[in-house]
């Protein structure tokens, strides 16, 4: 029998602080941490039975095989996206960084240049050196409209030699959806100039309308052929510390150069988080879709308290994820307007300059909080705001 999933909910800050993983771990008590990716909120009662199952049955072992993951991501999937990709090309390891690493490993060779698009997320740039590969920026771009991918970029990067493309889809930090004719583009670019894509879609439960996501191995059979995806219940559902991340490919070529993986690759993925993503996947998507109501109602909250109490403080709404990419460059808090911020208001964002040159002078805010929290970290960030103009 299978337990409905709980109503997500943000616990007192008394109850977070006792809690052990980096968000709370890193800073005193008296810092309000809003760095790390990583909710505030309860998880699913169904992601919490099935870990708990594991250890009231003594089933802590190896995870081995990839159980039933594949079938219920695929289900998800074709709930969430309209995508219904085939089970037996999902694979699992323990973390979306090991499926973009452990990819390129196979995908490239050493020294070859891979592609990256900043402001991104910040392993980005070293998880493309792990793999034996040299980074090349292709920025994205903005104006009045927002951010979008430079394809001309991006396609000249190919024609100099980039042999593959890491994209950040969703796109952290800013929450860009990218459009299902940017992606066609991206993988036509790729088989014209012999490239690969690896999309990172760790963000893509967390689009604010399901519908608007465009899972890159969905749109074209070149795609397919020259695309790994990167998925996995962690941030969607708030498991990251259970450790299972799903590889997945949709075409024969791609599964054969997977298939050169060591097979530790798979070996290593958690038994908790096999079971904790199973369940999520399976049984998760009314705590999902509550979770996404909180998040867009704190963004809106956070537009609101931005516009009322330090409207020099810019941002674009995310059309995705519980970031918000805050532009402070008219506040006088410099290139790192974070630090400032952690020293004389005691609430600590994510480094805007750590997610590329780009991030000078921005900040990222982790929104999945409490509105109360979300309320009294803008009215901190307004003092120092106000005490430097």
């Amino acid at each position: 029998m299978v337990t409905l999933p709980s109503t997500p909910t943000a616990p007192s800050l008394d109850d977070l602080r006792r809690r052990t993983s980096e968000k709370w771990s890193t800073y005193p008590d008296d810092v309000l941490p809003l760095f790390v990716a990583e909710m505030d909120f309860t998880i699913a009662d169904v992601v919490a039975d099935a870990i708990t199952r594991q250890v009231r049955t003594s089933d802590i072992g190896y995870a081995g095989s990839p159980g039933r993951v594949g079938e219920v991501f695929s289900g998800f999937a074709q709930r969430r996206w309209a995508w219904r990709p085939d089970p037996a090309g999902v694979r699992l390891t323990t973390d979306v960084s090991v499926v973009i690493v452990e990819a390129l490993r196979v995908l490239i060779e050493p020294g070859d240049t891979v592609i990256i698009n900043p402001p991104v997320y910040p392993p980005f740039f070293d998880m493309i050196p792990e793999a034996g590969g040299r980074v090349v920026e292709v920025p994205l771009t903005s104006d009045d409209t927002g951010y979008r991918l430079d394809l001309d970029g991006i396609g000249q990067a190919f024609a100099d030699g980039a042999k593959a493309l890491l994209l950040c889809s969703p796109h952290n930090p800013v929450g860009r959806v990218h459009t299902a004719d940017e992606l066609s583009r991206i993988a036509d670019l790729a088989a014209q100039y012999g490239a690969f894509v690896i999309s990172d879609e760790i963000h893509a439960p967390l689009v604010h309308d399901p519908g608007t996501f465009t899972p890159f191995l969905s749109v074209s059979d070149a795609a397919r052929e020259v695309g790994v995806a990167a998925h996995s219940a962690s941030k969607g559902f708030n498991i990251a510390g259970a450790k299972c991340a799903l590889t997945v490919s949709a075409s024969d070529r791609i599964g054969t150069l997977l298939d050169r993986q060591p097979e530790e690759v798979g070996f290593r993925t958690s038994i908790f988080g096999r079971a904790a993503t199973e369940a999520a996947f399976e049984y998760g998507d009314p705590w999902l879709n509550y979770a996404l109501e909180l998040i867009k109602a704190n963004l809106t909250l956070l537009e609101t308290e931005l516009a009322q109490k330090i409207p020099s403080v810019t941002m674009r709404r995310p059309a995705a994820s519980y970031l918000a990419w805050l532009d402070f460059r008219s506040t006088g808090l410099g290139d790192n307007p974070g630090v400032p911020i952690l020293e004389h208001g005691r609430v600590a964002l994510h480094y805007g300059p750590a997610f590329g040159t780009q991030g000078t002078g921005f900040a990222r805010l982790n929104a999945a909080c409490s509105p109360e929290v979300l309320a009294e970290a803008i009215d901190r960030i307004a003092g120092v705001v106000d005490a430097t103009g």
